[in-house]
C-alpha cells in the first residue's frame, strides 16, 4: 500500500537514539516495526514507546488498521531478562515487577479496545509477552516456522499481561488449560488449527499475506470497523447486552453520511 503521506519516523522525545519500535504510515495503516535486536525484549521504556504509537495512530483519523511486525527474526520474545533480573532479588523489586505487569497489561488493553483493528505479523517466536501482546490484536497471521506460546510455568510464573484471560477466551478453556498448563509451544499450521490465528504461510509469503488482510480492512470505514469491534466484545461480557450494542452501533451508523452514501451506491447498483 501506498499513498501521498506515507512517513516513517521513531517516536519523539522522552526515547532512546534507537527507540525498541517505529511508527509509519502506509495509507490507512499504522505500521509498527518492533525493532530492538536482537530479540524485541520488553521493558518499561518498550511500554511506554508502545503506549505512544497508540496515541498517535489512534488520533489519525485517516487509519483503519494498526499493523504489528518486526525487523528482527524474532516476533517479540517477551520480558528483558536484565530488566526482570534486576527486580527479583527484594520484596522492593517484586512489587515493582507487579506494577510493571499491570502497565503491560493496561496497554494490551488498549490495542484489544482501540478503534483501529490490529493485524500481528508473527514471523520468528512469538513467547510470553510477545504472544500476549499478539493475543490482545484482532487478527494475527504466523509463519509456518514461528513458535507460539506461554510457557512460563517453566519458571514458576503464569503469563499475567492478559494472557491466562485472552487465551481461554480466544481458543476455548480446555486448550487454554493444555497449552499454558503444559507450557506448550506450537508453530504456525498448529496454532491456526487450534484458534490461536487466523492464518499461516510460509516465511516467504507472509507479507503478502498481512499485506493482503491489512489493505481488505483498511479500505473499509473506520466507524464500521470501531463498532463491529464493540459489538464483538459486547458477545463476551455477560454484564451487556450485545444485541441492544448492535442496534446502538446500528444506529450510529446510519446517522454518518458516509454510511448513507455507501448504502446508496448500493442499492443503486454502484457498489
Amino acid at each position: 500500500m501506498a499513498s501521498s503521506h506515507d512517513s516513517t519516523k521513531p517516536l519523539a522525545a522522552a526515547v532512546p537514539a534507537q527507540p525498541p519500535m517505529q511508527l509509519s504510515i502506509d495509507g490507512a495503516a499504522a505500521v509498527v516495526t518492533l525493532c530492538r535486536p536482537p530479540v524485541n525484549a520488553i521493558d518499561d521504556v518498550w511500554v511506554d514507546t508502545l503506549n505512544r504509537v497508540l496515541d498517535e495512530a489512534e488520533a489519525d483519523e485517516r487509519l483503519r488498521v494498526l499493523w504489528i511486525r518486526s525487523a528482527q527474526r524474532v516476533f517479540c520474545a517477551g520480558a528483558d531478562l536484565q530488566f526482570m533480573r534486576a527486580r527479583f532479588a527484594d520484596d522492593e523489586g517484586r512489587h515493582a515487577m507487579i506494577a510493571f505487569t499491570r502497565h503491560l497489561q493496561q496497554v494490551y488493553a488498549r490495542i484489544e479496545g482501540s478503534p483501529l483493528v490490529s493485524v500481528a505479523e508473527i514471523g520468528g517466536a512469538a513467547l510470553g509477552g510477545g504472544f500476549e501482546l499478539a493475543l490482545a490484536c484482532d487478527l494475527r497471521v504466523v509463519g509456518d516456522e514461528a513458535r507460539l506460546g506461554l510457557p512460563e510455568a517453566r519458571l514458576g510464573l503464569l503469563p499475567a499481561a492478559g494472557g491466562t484471560q485472552r487465551m481461554t477466551r480466544i481458543c476455548g478453556e480446555a486448550l487454554a488449560r493444555r497449552l499454558i498448563l503444559g507450557a506448550e509451544v506450537v508453530q504456525g499450521p498448529e496454532a491456526v488449527g487450534l484458534g490461536l490465528a487466523q492464518w499461516h504461510a510460509p516465511a516467504a509469503g507472509l507479507d503478502a499475506i498481512a499485506r493482503g488482510v491489512v489493505e481488505r480492512i483498511a479500505g473499509l470505514p473506520r466507524a464500521a470497523l470501531r463498532e463491529s469491534k464493540r459489538c464483538i466484545a459486547a458477545a463476551l461480557d455477560p454484564r451487556l447486552d450485545g444485541y441492544e450494542v448492535e442496534l446502538q452501533g446500528s444506529g450510529a451508523l446510519l446517522a454518518l453520511t458516509e454510511t448513507r452514501q455507501r448504502v446508496q451506491r448500493f442499492l443503486d447498483g454502484k457498489a
